[in-house]
């Protein structure tokens, strides 16, 4: 159970140092490329949710977020434990949850680095961070979770 633990402080430190690296080593609003002109790194800021949505409501944010992650611990310590992916896929999403949890508590508004152009539709992708990454593998992982236990009982059913 430890390890699955060590996958969530894992994100929340991978996420906070590189968070304190653009803040610390980036003017607000500088960019620098990284693979030009698709993958950059551009210090912004978020007081808002994905994509800037609800800017300005961070009592919501505090209370969303704090049922969040008691919903993610209990549901890890119910479920989680049980499946390996089901418990990756937690652990992932708890450590995003409090990556920004705690740029709002901290900074009151959240580091956003992250900048990805995607050619092939001429998308400039919204500015994310580690915890956003974790947050979006961990729902695509527990969609895959669910597919495949919805495989499984299909298979016991037949």
């Amino acid at each position: 159970m430890i390890v699955y633990y060590a996958i969530a402080v894992l994100v929340i430190g991978l996420d906070q140092l590189t968070k304190w690296l653009i803040v610390k080593n980036m003017e607000l609003g500088e960019h620098i490329s990284v693979l030009d002109p698709y993958i950059a790194l551009l210090s912004h800021r978020n007081r808002g949710a994905a994509w800037g949505m609800l800017e300005g409501k961070m009592w919501l944010f505090f209370i969303v977020t704090i049922v969040v992650v008691v919903a993610i611990i209990y549901f890890f310590h119910t479920e989680g434990k049980k499946d390996r992916l089901l418990g990756v896929s937690l652990m992932l999403l708890l450590g995003g949850a409090i990556g920004n949890f705690i740029d709002r508590l901290v900074r009151g508004e959240v580091v956003d680095f992250i900048s990805v152009l995607i050619p092939v539709i001429n998308y400039d992708f919204p500015i994310f961070n580690v915890a956003d990454a974790a947050l979006t593998i961990a729902v695509i992982l527990i969609l895959l979770h669910v597919l495949l236990d919805e495989k499984k009982k299909k298979k016991k059913v037949s």
